[in-house]
């Protein structure tokens, strides 16, 4: 009976050993999403996935999820490393009464980078923040348009001062704050346009925005802060 016992739990062992190394073989470092794409798909070039949220789960950490035709895509949670690249057949987000995306890394060490590149996210009036960073170590928003907030257009809370987002080449408009950093971390931005919000930019409580070569136009106030913003 006892060798009976042992050799069950042994072979439980090794199913639970393969299904999970399946599992983990399952990840693709590169998936693909489409308009016409299905979920229940592996998300590969020639099955792709129709949303974020679906093809995320199959991608591996520091993989690429990447768009092959225009379409809105959904909104997205972040819990690990990875680049979301729409920039090949404007891929975007429509958000109505929603967070476009948001990014959640715990723990948030350095190793682990968010890239969102060529992205538009359309909150279409009703839409809480457009990206809401909550723990991360680098953030890289890239080509990005971000519209229609009710909140924020980036939203920057994560609570470690040595948190990084970057914000390169990217439009924030027609949001009641275009970037809202409430956190210890470090907001830099360069070539951005930060226009027609309530509030352009603000920093309430020790956040540091830096910022080179952007247009802060046509917001009903452009900054507002208690704590450092650089202009370069």
């Amino acid at each position: 009976m006892r060798k009976v016992r042992f050799t069950i739990n042994v072979l439980a062992v090794v199913v639970f050993t393969l299904a999970f190394a399946s599992l983990a073989q399952a990840q693709a470092t590169r998936t693909w999403i489409s308009g016409v794409g299905d979920d229940v798909n592996p998300c590969s070039r020639t099955a792709p996935c129709k949303t974020f949220a679906g093809a995320i789960s199959k991608t591996a950490a520091g993989g690429e999820i990447d768009t092959l035709d225009p379409g809105g895509f959904g909104a997205v949670t972040i819990t690990k490393s990875i680049t979301i690249d729409g920039s090949a057949s404007n891929g975007s987000i429509l958000s109505a009464q929603t967070n476009g995306i948001i990014i959640n890394i715990a723990p948030a060490d350095v190793s682990k980078t968010v890239r969102i590149r060529g992205i538009s996210i359309n909150g279409a009036g009703t839409g809480i923040n457009g990206i809401k960073v909550i723990a991360a170590a680098k953030v890289s928003i890239e080509d990005t348009v971000i519209d229609g907030n009710t909140a924020s257009g980036i939203s920057v809370e994560a609570n470690a001062a040595q948190a990084q987002v970057f914000i390169l080449n990217t439009t924030i408009r027609n949001n009641a704050t275009g970037i809202n950093n409430t956190s210890g971390a470090e907001v830099v931005l360069s070539g951005a346009s930060v226009v027609h919000n309530t509030t352009g930019i603000s920093a309430p409580k020790g956040g540091v925005v830096s910022f080179k070569n952007n247009v802060i136009y046509g917001n009903k106030k452009d900054g507002d802060a208690a704590s450092p913003m650089d202009q370069k």
